[in-house]
């Protein structure tokens, strides 16, 4: 499967996701759920990743690596709670294409910090994810 499929199969899932916790967190503190949520999907994770280990296994895992992925835990951590707390309290159809909004975030992030190009075509499609989720949200 080519990087597009992977993509298109997570935003399938992803809008799921939307739907299936906006249902659970009814009547739950938020965090709760969220901590709910994480366990499955470190138990999930963890079950994948020893089932189709690598042959390269841990020997991959540089200091670098271990900094990057650790933080990356930390920020997906602090989004999933500000998520939860978001579904807990609007309707999901609004607050998922808010949560969208971090597309234009990884693309502004993607040119300041990973020397990716920005493209009139980048920015027109980031613009366009800005003012969409503005009026949906806005509704």
């Amino acid at each position: 499967m080519t990087w597009l499929s992977w993509a298109l199969l997570s935003a399938f899932f992803a809008g799921i996701t939307a739907i299936l916790a906006k249902v659970g967190v009814a009547g739950i503190d938020p965090n709760l759920a969220t901590a709910i949520r994480t366990a499955v999907v470190v138990v999930f994770t963890w079950l994948l990743a020893f089932v189709t280990r690598p042959e390269s296994g841990w020997q991959g895992l540089s200091k670098r690596t271990w900094l990057f992925l650790v933080l990356s835990g930390f920020a997906t951590g602090l989004s999933w709670l500000c998520y939860f707390r978001a579904l807990a309290a609007g309707p999901a159809s609004r607050v998922a294409p808010i949560d969208k909004l971090s597309v234009a975030f990884v693309i502004l992030f993607g040119a300041l910090f990973l020397g990716e190009k920005l493209t009139w075509v980048k920015a027109v499609g980031g613009l366009l994810i800005v003012a969409g989720s503005i009026v949906i949200a806005t509704e």
